[in-house]
C-alpha cells in the first residue's frame, strides 16, 4: 500500500495536506493481465516503445484510479469503487497528483508505480 500525502487548494480557496491511499492487489494485478491479453507487462512495454503520450497518460490514469481506495480507521479494508474513484478524480489532489508525475524524468510515475503493486516474496517453504 501506498499513501501519498498531497498539499493542494480545496475549491473553497483553502490549502489542504491530506493523506490519499493506493494499492493493488495481487487479484487485481492478475485480473488486470488477464484481460489486457498477453499481460499487463508486455501492454505497458508496447505502449512505453511506441512513444505514445496520449496512451501512456491514459493507462496510467486508468492504474492510479484502479489502485485509488479508501482504508479504514482499522486497516482491515480497502474500500474500492467506481464511485470512490470517480470522486477522487474530481478533487484537486487528483490533479496535484497527476502533474507531478510527468514534471520530472518519470521518476514520481515509477515510484508510485513500485508503492502500489504488492510484493512478491516466496512462499515459506514448509
Amino acid at each position: 500500500m501506498l499513501k501519498k500525502t498531497i498539499k493542494y487548494t480545496n475549491y473553497n480557496g483553502e490549502e489542504v495536506i491530506e493523506d490519499f491511499y493506493f494499492n493493488l492487489t495481487k487479484t487485481e494485478l492478475d485480473d488486470m493481465n488477464a484481460s489486457a491479453g498477453g499481460g499487463l507487462d508486455i501492454i505497458i512495454q508496447q505502449i512505453v516503445d511506441s512513444k505514445s503520450v496520449k496512451e501512456i497518460w491514459k493507462l496510467f490514469k486508468s492504474i492510479v484510479l484502479k489502485a485509488y481506495g479508501e482504508k479504514s480507521s482499522d486497516g482491515k479494508h480497502f474500500n474500492k469503487s467506481k464511485k470512490i474513484s470517480k470522486a477522487f478524480a474530481c478533487t484537486p489532489a487528483y490533479d496535484v497528483l497527476m502533474q507531478g508525475f510527468f514534471g520530472d524524468d518519470g521518476t514520481a510515475a515509477a515510484e508510485f508505480m513500485e508503492g502500489i503493486v504488492p510484493s512478491v516474496k516466496e512462499p515459506v517453504k514448509k
